[in-house]
């Protein structure tokens, strides 16, 4: 059975390491720093890579390799790498694969923090970052050159829910011979595996869907044999962001329920959207299970279905914005995802706060843009607190004019 094809199996099952000493069941915590040697030539050999086996803490824990595993299973690639947050993993993979002098072409919207590191802080290695809009392939081509090394995105984008066709990203990068590193934290594999499509590297937040109960900031890439293995003995190794035995653990205890949560978290997702989509406050949905979504053709074909994350102009200004999601009453503001509960934020003054004004413009951010994590409550609560919201702040606009 750890061999199926089948995503609810694999989340169970996929990279089980057996407890030969006592049988455990659950995985166990192996909650030490460093490992015990049988003598000289062991720790020797182990350094030197000619045997197999934990050293150190930082270099590898039963309990995180695990983890590594299950998510190699799971997003149908050769091995994976923990990290302790889904921004060490972004940096890390990243600065595996650039050096100084190196080119990299992302898209013009991405995660706040993302932008904030290939934006402000590359350049001050001598890495040039060039972003476009990545569903514009003659944009792509025009903006590789001679230097280049990387091409990074997100699908769906963080905040704006855009699609991007990852097999035609995959392939300009073989074309052009570059390394394909994609985000795909809003889908989790159990909606699509990029592999499947040619991606070289796959990131995650581990924060979000993979854990689900908002307890653990980790994050995870996902890639060959050959690729992992750089990552860990450069930039993973060296810069130190490893993830902790405990954290790894949480983790894999969520994953057993990523097939059922991502499936009620997209029912009730789809539900939401349909419900704004006809609301006379609303301006736009940005949600790909809608018909009107310019990803919703891939649907079936790339992703198995919309996810549980949207976003949605109010029909109003900034402060209409504000009034509204300060009215709701379950709905929790904060900036995560992907949680049971239902979470909302605004990006252009939280999650993508980096960007300067001129920079939101060009993603497609607006003051008015509100992105919702739809969670695993009741959706006739989900629309009942959304829905009173909305009349708190109709009656404000129509007070106010």
């Amino acid at each position: 059975m750890t061999h199926s094809k089948h995503v609810e199996t694999k989340t169970i099952h996929a990279g089980k390491i057996k407890d030969a000493q006592f049988g455990a069941l659950s995985t166990p915590i192996y909650q030490t720093s460093t490992f015990i040697f049988d003598n000289v030539q062991q720790g020797a050999a182990r350094f030197m890579g000619e045997e197999e086996g934990f050293i150190y803490g930082r270099l590898g824990n039963p309990t995180v390799r695990e983890l590594e595993r299950r998510m190699a299973a799971l997003e149908l690639t050769e091995d994976a790498a923990a990290f302790g947050s889904g921004m060490g993993a972004v940096s890390a993979t990243l600065l595996a694969n650039l050096s100084q002098g190196d080119h990299i072409v992302a898209s013009a919207a991405l995660y706040g923090c993302t932008f904030a590191l290939l934006n402000h802080k590359f350049p001050q290695f001598g890495i040039e970052v060039s972003f476009v809009d990545m569903t514009d392939e003659e944009a792509i081509r025009a903006a590789i050159k001679p230097n280049t090394k990387v091409i990074y995105f997100e699908t769906p984008i963080n905040p704006n829910l855009v699609i991007i066709d990852i097999a035609k990203i995959t392939s300009i990068a073989k074309e052009h011979q570059l390394v394909s590193i994609v985000d795909n934290t809003f889908m989790s594999p159990a909606l699509q595996t990029p592999a499947e499509f040619g991606i070289d590297l796959i990131i995650h937040s581990a924060t979000k869907y993979l854990n689900g109960h908002g307890d653990v900031i980790a994050g995870i890439t996902c890639g060959s044999k050959e690729q992992i293995e750089n990552i860990k003995l450069t930039t993973l190794k060296d810069m130190g962001a490893v993830m902790s035995p405990n954290d790894a653990w949480l983790i894999i205890r969520g994953l057993k329920t990523l097939s059922v949560r991502v499936e009620r978290h997209c029912s009730n997702a789809q539900k939401v959207a349909e419900f704004l989509e006809t609301h006379p406050r609303i301006r736009c949905v940005n949600y790909p299970g809608l018909p009107s979504h310019q990803g919703f053709p891939l649907i079936g074909k790339q992703m198995q279905a919309g996810g549980g994350i949207m976003a949605f102009e109010i029909e109003g200004t900034f402060d209409d914005a504000v009034a509204f999601m300060n009215s709701l009453e379950m709905c929790s503001i904060a900036v995560s995802l992907g949680d049971a509960e239902s979470l909302i934020q605004h990006p252009a003054s939280m999650t993508h706060s980096p960007y300067e004004e001129e920079e939101r413009a060009s993603a497609g951010i607006s003051e008015t843009l509100v992105r919702l994590s739809v969670g695993l409550e009741n959706i006739e609560d989900i629309i009942c607190d959304l829905t009173q919201a909305l009349e708190k702040m109709d009656k404000r606009i129509k007070q106010v004019s």
